[in-house]
């Protein structure tokens, strides 16, 4: 269709846009202001006639994947429209490449007539002056200058704390009084500590998403949309209202908890797509609201997220070491089975690579379950005792610590750079992998390696900087470890929550044979050497 075959009338599509982030003027720019402009336009004109309405409200100008914009397109493909009407150039776009092409080609192609009215173009009256590209570039350099003034006020809100999202997480909701304040939703609040509670005691991702949906619990979008929220999430099928692994593994790594503020995770420029932010450069601000997680539990968690273990069913009788045993020659998590006996049912861990594979590639490692828990409690008896005498052994270590002050900044910067490199592997490992020099495998095993050895540097760095500047003699009278381990002074029975604080792994070899790692080790080695000797004598060593 071509101007000269219109005879008399127009069908028009009256379109309509309207950002906030593009600069707009609330009262100028409103919808209402450019319905009534529009609507005045087009009755005084004889030739045309209103078609439809499309408006695009809180939409940036920036792109043209916009839904009423696509509709209007439709209609324009359908021959329902031949002619488009604005209130000036921005509301079409302000990317000035994409709006010269749909004013100069696309709709000149399409026999569409195109009517800016305080622009005063209408291209059925006259061609395009040299004016209109220019007019093009500076919307769009205007909005440029809107969008990082937004960025930089939205920065400093982060900054300060204040929270900036349309919905709070799963958990909180935003304080009636201040909408940059997060409270806590108590209903929602009592489902977020019963995941991280359940993940604890040793139930997988998979069996605690099973367990909220046979309670007919609704998943976070699910109670969004319950509570009268506008919420959609893009990652999710409409028709889905459940829990699933993904859900219960983002809620466990939500560190927003814990009481921080923790936003600026993606980061979009003006016509690109949204982006992840890498952790180090994320925005968090402590104690920003009230924590749903304290911070011993979150800690425990985010170490057992480190590990890979099986997902222990509900029904099953979960072993307090799961995720911590790990085979002494492959390195493989061990697996649980049991056995029926006359005195009753008793439990056994074998080699995970032997179960599945037989003893071509490893061997059973067997160990009774009653005996590890006998080994490891035993060992914990003994570290207590040779602990009991504190005041003793701060006394001797007094005198050592006192020649080893000197040392620590040169021990600090050795250990620095040692952790530094070790980032470099990683990311060297990294690129590898993207250029398919190793397979994904081989990247998941080496990257784990160096995690494994960062998070142990990291914890000599943090230990030699809580003493370098506090006198020996407090040292180890102020470690919590310590104070824990005298607690545990009449210890008869482990649990769940002591594996948990104490046990960074435990490795099992033939007959019996284990190393208990504990998250003090290292202080263990320098305070109890006399402990080490006699315990590895007896093959087990910590």
């Amino acid at each position: 269709m071509s101007y000269s075959t219109i005879i008399g009338l127009f069908h028009v599509a009256a379109y309509i846009r309207l950002s906030r982030e593009d600069g707009d003027k609330e009262e100028s720019d409103s919808v209402g202001n450019q319905r009534k402009l529009l609507l005045e336009y087009i009755r005084q004109k004889e030739d045309l006639k209103l078609y439809d309405i499309y408006i695009d409200d809180g939409y940036t100008g920036l792109n043209f994947n916009r839904p009423s914009f696509q509709r209007m397109l439709t209609d324009i493909d359908a021959k329902k429209i031949n002619c488009v009407i604005v209130k000036d150039l921005s509301r079409i776009g302000r990317d000035h490449i994409e709006t010269s092409r749909f004013l100069e080609r696309v709709f000149p192609e399409m026999g569409v007539r195109f009517i800016s009215v305080t622009d005063n173009i209408d291209s059925y009256q006259q061609a395009y002056d040299l004016i209109l590209p220019i007019k093009n570039l500076f919307n769009e350099q205007y909005a440029r200058d809107i969008s990082q003034k937004v960025y930089t006020a939205m920065k400093t809100k982060q900054q300060a704390g204040e929270f900036i999202g349309a919905f709070a997480s799963y958990g909180y909701k935003k304080s009636p009084t201040n909408k940059n304040k997060l409270v806590i939703d108590e209903p929602a609040a009592e489902v977020v500590r019963r995941i991280f509670s359940m993940y604890l005691e040793g139930y997988g991702k998979r069996t605690i998403a099973s367990c909220l949906n046979a309670e007919n619990i609704p998943c976070p979008s699910e109670y969004k949309r319950l509570n009268g929220e506008n919420y959609s999430n893009c990652h999710r099928l409409d028709s889905t209202t459940y829990w699933t692994y993904s859900t219960i593994h983002t809620i466990l790594q939500r560190e927003m908890y814990t009481g921080c503020m923790v936003q600026g995770k993606i980061h979009q420029q003006m016509k690109g797509k949204a982006r992840p932010v890498a952790q180090k450069d994320w925005i968090i601000v402590p104690d920003t609201h009230d924590a749903i997680i304290d911070k011993d539990t979150w800690n425990k968690v985010q170490h057992l997220l480190q590990r890979q273990h099986r997902d222990l069913g509900l029904t099953k009788n979960n072993s307090i070491f799961a995720g911590f045993l790990k085979c002494g020659d492959c390195g493989r998590a061990m697996a649980k089975k049991s056995f029926r006996r006359k005195s009753g049912v008793e439990y056994y861990f074998y080699c995970g690579t032997y179960q599945r594979h037989g003893k071509k590639y490893c061997t059973p490692h067997t160990i009774p379950s009653r005996v590890l828990e006998q080994i490891v409690l035993q060992d914990l008896k003994v570290i207590v005792r040779n602990i009991d005498n504190l005041q003793k052994i701060v006394e001797d270590q007094t005198k050592q610590f006192a020649v080893k002050k000197n040392s620590y900044e040169k021990q600090l910067a050795q250990l620095e750079r040692e952790l530094q490199r070790l980032k470099v592997q990683k990311k060297s490992v990294y690129r590898d992998y993207k250029e398919d020099l190793i397979s994904r495998e081989e990247f998941v095993e080496y990257h784990a390696d160096y995690q494994e050895k960062e998070n142990h540097l990291q914890k000599k760095i943090e230990l030699l900087e809580h003493v370098q500047d506090k006198e020996p003699k407090h040292v180890f009278l102020e470690n919590p470890w310590i104070r824990r381990l005298l607690e545990l002074r009449d210890i008869e029975t482990l649990d769940r929550d002591i594996v948990l604080e104490m046990i960074d792994s435990i490795i099992v070899y033939e007959n019996h044979r284990i190393v208990i790692r504990y998250h003090f080790s290292d202080d263990l080695e320098s305070l109890l050497p006399q402990y080490y000797a006699e315990e590895q004598k007896d093959g087990i060593s910590s």
